[in-house]
């Protein structure tokens, strides 16, 4: 099948291998509809390669929220370890506090 492209989703994204456009016979040679028509097409063309250069950004911005999260839980996780430890570290010092002053009523 052998179709020709559209302006918009040409054959091939090549310039240089691209048809040229042909001016239409009911116009004359030099008016500015050829120029505008153009101008359009390559609006859309630059806006679909802005788009796709904003990937990789896009892209990069998701890996580092993500990489943010990461460190965030990574720290909310040792912030509970060290607290268990205090924790445990408390429950000790009391316990040997209990058995100090139980020590000392019972003599």
């Amino acid at each position: 099948m052998n179709t020709a492209g559209t302006i918009d989703r040409p054959l091939t994204h090549d310039p240089q291998k691209q048809a040229p456009m042909k001016p239409s016979a009911s116009e004359p040679a030099g008016s500015a509809t050829e120029d505008v028509t153009t101008t359009g097409a390559n609006d859309s063309r630059q806006n679909r390669n802005r788009e796709m250069q904003l990937i990789p950004e896009a892209l990069a911005r998701a890996h580092m929220r993500e990489r943010l999260h990461e460190a965030e839980r990574e720290r909310q996780a040792v912030r509970l370890a060290a607290a268990r430890r205090m924790q445990r570290r408390a429950e000790r010092a009391s316990l040997r506090a209990r058995r100090a002053l139980a020590m000392a009523v019972m003599h």
